[in-house]
């Protein structure tokens, strides 16, 4: 059964400090040195029907409760290390990952860390040139008016926005 999840950014409530300077979060040393950087919803937007981007959804079943960005994939954070090498079958050929959990502060980044550093590791044969996260997560991208699904697979076919 899916649990309440709490919204932030509501009519009447203030959005976290982070929110509201998106400007910041791209410039975290540490997810440069690691290769990952930030994408506004506005930029995933214009990315999300080119078929060489894959959008990596991480959250666990909050995927399964609420809606998702049409055409992502479902990869969730609890098991997300033992499926590196089906998620690298599944990006092959994709030059962009997109990755994104509800707020995109913990489990999408070190996703996106963990899949970049697995890739440099293995030397896997991957097309993938730049990996990010989206700016506050699925939350911000729902809390934004942007489209979603409401479909149950795990690789949307995105049909259903």
């Amino acid at each position: 059964m899916c649990k309440p999840r709490h919204r932030k950014g509501r009519a009447g409530e203030s959005l976290p400090s982070w929110a509201s300077s998106p400007a910041r979060l791209r410039r975290r040393p540490e997810m440069a040195r690691k290769g990952v950087s930030y994408v506004t919803a506005a930029e995933v937007v214009s990315m999300v029907r080119d078929p060489h981007v894959a959008i990596i959804d991480v959250r666990d079943e909050e995927r399964i409760c609420d809606a998702h960005i049409a055409g992502s994939h479902h990869y969730a954070s609890d098991g997300f290390a033992e499926r590196l090498p089906e998620i690298a079958e599944a990006t092959r050929g994709k030059q962009t990952l997109v990755f994104h959990c509800a707020l995109s502060q913990v489990r999408g980044p070190t996703c996106a860390r963990m899949f970049s550093d697995y890739l440099s590791e293995t030397k896997e044969d991957s097309a993938v040139k730049s990996i990010t996260v989206l700016e506050r997560g699925f939350n911000g991208w729902e809390l934004s008016g942007r489209p979603v699904c409401r479909c149950k697979d795990a690789l949307c076919k995105g049909v259903c926005s």
